[in-house]
Order: C-alpha cells, then structure tokens, then sequence
C-alpha cells in the first residue's frame, strides 16, 4: 500500500481514502486500544477518539518514519489520556501502591499461547497494566513512561517489576494446575 498517496489523499478530504486508512489499520489499533482499557466498549470509544486525532493531525505525520507506528503512539496516547480522564480507571491508576507483590527474576517454564497471555496482562490492576504495556509491548523507555505519565523513572521500573513478579506468579500456578490437571487426565 502507498502510504504516502494515501495521505495525501486523505488531507485532500477524500472519504474513499479515509475510509481506506481506517479499515487498514483500525483492527490492529483496536488490539492496542483494548490492552489499555478494561472492555472492548472502552476500547472502541478509544479507537474512536484515536482515529479522530488521526485524521485532524494527519498533516502533521512527516514521511520519514512509518505511518502505522504514528498512528500507534496517537491510539497509546488516547488510551492513556482516556485511562486519566475516566473514572472508574482512576482508583485502579495509582502508581504510589506499596509493594504488593515481591520482585523476582523466575522466569516460569510454561506454555501459553498469545491470547492467554493477553488475557493475563488484562488482569493486571490498571497502573501495572498501563506500564507493562508501554514497555514490554510499546517499547517505551521507562525515562518516556515518566515524561508521559507525570512519575518517577524508578516508580516506572519499580511499577514494571512488579507487574512482571505478578504475572510469572500467576504462570506459575496456572502451570501448576494444568500440570495436576493433565495427571488426573493420564491413565
């Protein structure tokens, strides 16, 4: 696909091209949408506001890097700002929670698959999520976390670890049960 005929296109005003970019993209941003929120309804309404700052700063996208990964920092900032202004994400977005949960370097032997995984990270409480997200799959820096998120670089890492210390926890005691699980399933 020419990205950079299809731009054009679209800040000329044309709906075929409009419509072109969104359904071109609207599907993975929909993914990156929901990895921040709690529901897809949530994410949807992300994507939505995501696309409409696509469309008005597409002028402002120059050639030089990928169009895909511009629109994907638009729909990871929507996402955040959404997380920051709805209320029901508020209570669950603090970043000053003590250590729940100890930092470990286990790495679990299991096998999952992607979506399971995704699921998983889901669960997470929303400050943890937040930032496991932006670094682990976004790749942003825990220096770009802060700047964004108004915190401490140590609070990101600190934030980070602990989200990755939960999720090997819980790979491990669903390893665990699978494992009993497959032992009643034997003969």
């Amino acid at each position: 696909m020419d990205y950079s005929r299809l731009v054009k296109e679209c800040l000329k005003g044309r709906p075929d091209a409009q419509r072109q970019l969104y359904e071109h993209f609207a599907e993975g941003m929909l993914g990156v949408c929901y990895r921040y929120t709690k529901s897809m309804a949530d994410a949807e309404d992300v994507l939505q506001e995501g696309f409409i700052k696509v469309f008005t700063h597409l002028g402002q996208f120059k050639s030089e890097g990928e169009l895909g990964g511009w629109i994907r920092r638009i729909m990871v900032n929507t996402a955040l700002n959404f997380l920051k202004k709805n209320s029901r994400y508020q209570q669950d977005l603090s970043y000053t929670d003590p250590g729940l949960h100890p930092v470990s370097d286990d790495n679990p032997e299991v096998s999952l698959n992607a979506k399971d995984l995704a699921e998983l990270i889901r669960q997470l409480p929303t400050g943890y999520q937040t930032i496991f997200n932006m670094h682990a799959v976004e790749g942003f820096s825990h220096v770009e976390i802060g700047k964004i998120l108004g915190i401490n670089e140590g609070t990101s890492r600190s934030q980070y670890a602990r989200a990755r210390a939960l999720l090997i926890t819980w790979l491990k005691k669903n390893n665990m049960e699978a494992t009993k699980t497959e032992s009643y399933v034997r003969p």
